[in-house]
């Protein structure tokens, strides 16, 4: 892999992590959801607070309690990425880092004998976002050429070139805690039937499809027989596209409740 694509993906995965980690800690407060609805979907049917995803203002998880948090899955996973990434900005720092005490570009290491655990944890104590945006900085070569003084002299520059090698980790690193975001979150690639809920049109199996960089979308066994008012796939499947699956959550509610209804009738 040549250079440039390492750094893109890189680059990639970052700001992958950042965009999805307020979902994450949305997640950790919920209990797992299942697979219908898909999480999009809830979080843009649903209202949330906005203090609840301003990420850049809440505590690191590593320095938090919790003492009960609804979802360990995702509590595990958010205290895995935040050590992966926090471990990485202090591999970088060790080896291309120049930034005197004091400059708000340095990234600090943890000061064990600190007085509090936000002192204690250096730049951890700001967070995953301003990691990884950190990290971004040094994947990018930003801040690596020599800078002007107010006598006309050149100091050095605060940060050294990143080394081949430590972008194919870097790469690494954030890929496989992007991958562990997604997988969490259910936002990575796969196919999954949506249970118990066959298709109100015509009875069909749905099957939910996600991609990290797709909106999801739900198909129908049946094909074009089915008479869902939604287009055909490439494969002869009623779709519901992004746009479409509001409606698909309101049909499938109908059908529900006509069908409790139903059984009511019966039973008295």
């Amino acid at each position: 892999m040549n250079y440039a694509t390492a750094v893109h993906e890189t680059v990639a995965a970052l700001r992958s992590i950042r965009e999805q980690w307020a979902a994450l800690l949305l997640a950790i407060e919920a209990p797992p959801s299942d697979v219908w609805p898909p999480r999009q979907l809830a979080h843009t049917m649903r209202a949330v607070d906005d203090e609840q995803l301003v990420v850049e203002d809440r505590a690191p998880l590593v320095l938090r309690e919790h003492p009960a948090p609804a979802n360990l899955d995702a509590l595990d996973a958010g205290l895995a990425i935040e050590r992966q990434v926090f471990a990485l900005a202090d591999t970088l720092a060790a080896a291309v880092q120049h930034a005197s005490h004091g400059d708000p570009r340095r990234w600090d290491y943890q000061h064990p004998g600190a007085a509090d655990a936000r002192g204690a944890a250096g730049s951890r104590a700001h967070g995953l976002h301003f990691a990884c945006v950190w990290v971004e900085g040094r994947v990018l070569d930003e801040d690596t050429e020599p800078e002007q003084q107010l006598d006309g002299s050149l100091a050095a520059p605060p940060f050294a070139p990143l080394p081949s090698h430590l972008l194919h980790e870097a790469r690494r690193t954030a890929r496989l805690a992007e991958g562990r975001l997604l997988r969490t979150l259910g936002l990575d690639q796969r196919t999954t039937p949506v249970p118990d809920r066959p298709c109100p049109w015509c009875g069909g199996e749905l099957t939910l499809h996600t991609d990290p960089d797709e909106a999801p979308r739900v198909t129908c066994s049946t094909g074009e027989d089915c008479t869902a008012p939604v287009p055909l796939d490439d494969r002869g499947r009623r779709v519901w596209g992004w746009g479409d699956l509001v409606a698909l959550v309101g049909a499938l509610a109908a059908a529900e409740k006509a069908s409790e209804q139903a059984c009511a009738v019966i039973g008295s």
